[in-house]
């Protein structure tokens, strides 16, 4: 099923923060109860206690709904200040993996996903609002990391940004491998040992100051 575009805002008042919560949170509970393929923006709406227009003055269908709804809850990702790289990649990464293991989470990131398969906008969509927000975190940590002296700097803007985008694919697609394909738990114990071999890599060899040499 293909995105519908949304047609232009017209003027008039200015869009309610309190109704957009509202529908985002009626969202999420819509797809524990129902699943995918029933959730419909009709049983959306009565949930949310808004007029169906509403939904569609703001999302342009379901799929944009869906991934709405699961990037806030992705927004709640904090990058915690532990004191070294190595906790601080721990903190965030168990933080993340408690998100997944929710039901409103896994749900529905899974059948926006599987949707993006036929649907270019809509895979679009879950980058923008999902991926390159999330990739604060990763900028955030190495800017921090690169303060401590526990990882170099990058001079080159261009590979700087490549760099991040490789350790935020690497700790995203490990994360949602273990907890949504593979359904195991990434417990303490498995995110420790995932932290160890991102800083060390195969070799056992850590980047300075790290304490991971």
């Amino acid at each position: 099923m293909q995105s519908r575009t949304p047609a232009p805002r017209a003027a008039g008042r200015p869009r309610s923060a309190a109704a957009d919560t509202a529908i985002l949170a009626a969202t999420r509970a819509a797809l524990v109860e129902l699943g995918w393929s029933k959730l419909t923006l009709g049983d959306v709406a009565t949930r949310a206690g808004v007029a169906k227009t509403t939904l569609y003055r703001r999302w342009a269908g379901k799929n944009e709904l869906v991934v709405d709804a699961v990037a806030e809850l992705f927004d709640e990702l904090e990058l915690p200040d532990s004191g070294t790289l190595a906790a601080d990649i721990e903190g965030v990464v168990l933080q993340f993996a408690a998100i997944l293991a929710r039901p409103e989470a896994k749900n529905g990131l899974m059948a926006v996903v599987a949707e993006s398969c036929r649907d270019d906008a809509l895979r679009e969509r879950i980058r923008s609002s999902i991926v390159e927000r999330q990739k604060r975190l990763v900028l955030e940590g190495r800017e921090r990391a690169q303060a401590r002296g526990e990882l170099p700097g990058q001079a080159d803007p261009v590979e700087a940004a490549r760099t991040a985008d490789l350790i935020f694919d690497m700790v995203a697609g490990a994360v949602v491998h273990r907890t949504l394909v593979s359904a195991e738990p990434a417990d303490a114990a498995w995110v420790h040992g995932f932290t160890q071999v991102l800083l060390t890599g195969l070799t056992g060899t850590g980047p300075a100051g790290t304490g991971m040499e």
